[in-house]
């Protein structure tokens, strides 16, 4: 599973991908986590608000902080 974090490097981007770890980390769930910043290719994937989350090129949430609970949701229908 690969999870990308798409922002600008903004301290909501950074939460969002310190959750996300989090969540790995307390579910065992084995995941790749890459870090998006560069414009073009966050726009790319059709996102006009960050932070983003994408969990195997699928965009499953845009402009929100998730608490570590719901990615952890999110990232149960990917097992």
């Amino acid at each position: 599973m690969i999870i990308k974090i798409l922002g600008s490097g903004c301290k909501n981007c950074e939460t969002l991908k310190a959750n996300t770890e989090k969540t790995l980390k307390e579910t065992g769930i084995q995941a790749e986590i890459i870090k998006v910043d560069d414009l073009q290719e966050v726009m790319a994937y059709g996102v006009m608000s960050t932070p983003a989350l994408v969990i195997d090129e699928k965009v499953v949430s845009v402009g929100k902080v998730l608490k570590p609970k719901d990615i952890a949701k999110i990232l149960e229908t990917y097992k």
